[in-house]
């Protein structure tokens, strides 16, 4: 290897050293001010670091916000995934779906930023479409996922799934009870999973 390309991945891992600095330095603000509440200057002092360290890594703080987004994004979907994985005997719905909901993300911090940048994207029609995109990132690759475990209408249980997991985050948001979230988060996958039987017991 050459000094130049040497010299090339030093770049390239003080680059990545930063973005993720600056990732984790924004999550940290976004959760404890408010999305809407926090300018870049913030986040670059948390971060430790100058606005041209910011600009050289993203364009705005919705930008941000979306690296933010796919990161847990591709986490939710291998979570899925993994709890999904088939043995070649086709989906066991129960076992299944106490993997996803003992490792499924449930951070109320995350749901707080998250919710934040819903409201602003609401008011934004051009956020609004690329958080619709990513959103549709996230469900392909759930609906992926469950065609390879033999699910029946993909396309509706990907929407579901999604559906009853941001249902199940928005109650955990008023009560930050995490047990119970999961308890009804099985419940409700349970019966979208297995053609609707067996009603959820608790309703928001």
């Amino acid at each position: 290897m050459t000094a130049a390309d040497n010299t090339v991945r030093r770049v390239t891992r003080r680059r990545a050293n930063t973005r993720a600095r600056l990732l984790d330095a924004a999550f940290t603000v976004f959760a404890a001010k408010g999305f809407g509440r926090v300018s870049i200057e913030e986040v670059c002092e948390a971060a430790g670091f100058s606005r041209g360290a910011f600009y050289s890594n993203f364009a705005t703080l919705d930008e941000l916000f979306f690296a933010l987004y796919q990161e847990r994004a591709d986490l939710i979907a291998e979570q899925v995934a993994e709890a999904l994985d088939a043995d070649g005997s086709g989906l066991d719905v129960p076992a299944s779906v106490d993997r996803v909901t003992e490792v499924l993300l449930l951070d109320v911090d995350w749901l707080l930023v998250k919710t934040d940048f819903l409201v602003h994207a609401a008011r934004d029609p051009e956020v609004a479409r690329t958080l619709l995109d990513h959103r549709a990132r996230l469900r392909d690759a759930i609906a992926e996922r469950l065609a390879r475990a033999g699910v029946r209408d993909v396309g509706t249980a990907a929407h579901a799934v999604v559906a009853a997991y941001d249902g199940v985050t928005v109650q955990l948001l008023l009560d930050r009870d995490v047990t119970a979230a999961r308890t009804w988060l099985a419940q409700l996958l349970t019966a979208l999973l297995t053609d609707g039987g067996g009603a959820p017991e608790r309703v928001v």
